[in-house]
């Protein structure tokens, strides 16, 4: 019995919420699968994975700590992604913007500079992420290149630039030879919230960040033109907005966020710039944005939910002797099974019965 899928004629409203918790299940049994094949205990593994960071204040804390990032980065994705503009390079707008803000910690290291330093070094993380993401933006509204490669690309070009400057100019003297900078003086640092905890507060950016975008794509005219032009392109052009700028606006706004992260992360947890301040969370945070429905809360949730899979990948490496990179492999069949399920907000399975064949014979 041959299935086909059957254009809906409305959106499904209740598949739309189904979905990401449809795509979760199916990454659980499929992981369950894989962890039997190579001969872990699957309900073990998934609960080393899954259920044990949650058990400890230690980990907890550091569930908000990865989930900052996650969080900021796909928030801004998200509004890109609302206005069919896709922008994969979130990646190197992070590494960009660790960069430029961790220039101002350099320059400044160990001169007893004011109180100036780690705003001016928010500001320049953010303005430079934003500027780089204007790159791809800039080159598809003026010569109609795809913005998904040039997105893709300058994100090596940013990572190979950073480890430049920490191999070269910007090498510690002191420190033995490894690729990295000092430590940023005490100025320049973000603060922590909690004595004997690295939640600091660039988790709270992260929930501002939420709330403005909730209430920017909820309460606004921006919001509307950004949600009008992702869903119904010619008639926002009937409407004077202007594809265009919408492009480059909302690449600029994921860019700033991404670069915001970027030196946050910097400032915050590692406390220097080095190789590999990144796990990952450019391309993790395109599955926070489709897992959270492009929304600004959902991404809280979901973003909080792949942090989960870092921290429980940390855990798995060491109870289960599992390579750390099994984590990439459940973000990918994630992103795989969301995509999937998100198919059925716009189609239908239908089961088409097999039609008898006409009968044939001589008179």
């Amino acid at each position: 019995m041959p299935l086909v899928l059957e254009r809906r004629q409305e959106r499904s409203a209740a598949i739309a919420v189904i979905s990401p918790l449809l795509a979760i299940a199916l990454t659980f049994a499929t992981m369950a699968v894989v962890f039997a094949a190579i001969g872990k205990n699957p309900l073990y593994a998934l609960y080393v994975y899954f259920v044990e960071p949650l058990t400890d204040g230690y980990t907890l804390s550091e569930l908000v700590v990865k989930a900052t990032p996650l969080v900021m980065i796909g928030v801004g994705l998200a509004l890109c992604y609302i206005a069919n503009v896709w922008n994969i390079g979130a990646e190197g707008q992070f590494t960009i913007g660790a960069v430029a803000g961790s220039w101002i910690a350099v320059a400044t290291n160990g001169t007893n500079a004011g109180h100036w330093v780690l705003p001016a070094m928010l500001a320049a993380g953010t303005v430079a992420g934003a500027l780089y993401a204007m790159i791809p933006a800039i080159c598809k509204v003026r010569f109609g290149a795809s913005e998904i490669l040039t997105s893709l690309m300058l994100v090596y070009v940013a990572d190979f630039f950073m480890d430049y400057l920490v191999r070269g100019p910007w090498r510690d003297p002191h420190g033995m030879n490894f690729p990295t900078t000092a430590d940023f003086d005490p100025v320049a640092t973000v603060p922590t919230l909690f004595d004997g905890s690295r939640v600091h507060a660039g988790s709270i950016a992260a929930l501002i960040v939420v709330m403005l975008a909730a209430v920017i794509l909820g309460r606004t005219i921006k919001g509307f033109e950004i949600r009008l032009v992702g869903a119904a392109p010619r008639a926002a052009r009937f409407a004077g907005f202007n594809a265009n700028q919408l492009v480059v606006f909302t690449f600029a706004i994921s860019g700033a966020l991404a670069g915001l992260a970027g030196i946050i992360e910097v400032a915050g947890p590692i406390g220097h710039l080095q190789p590999g301040i990144s796990p990952g969370y450019g391309f993790t945070a395109i599955i926070v944005a489709f897992l959270g429905r492009l929304n600004p809360v959902g991404v809280l949730i979901a973003g909080l939910f792949l942090a989960l899979t870092f921290i429980g990948g940390e855990s798995a490496q060491i109870a289960l002797k599992v390579p750390l990179d099994l984590t990439k492999v459940i973000q990918g069949i994630l992103l795989f099974y969301v995509l999937a399920c998100d198919s059925l907000i716009v189609y239908r399975v239908r089961f088409i019965a097999p039609q008898p064949r006409a009968a044939t014979g001589s008179a």
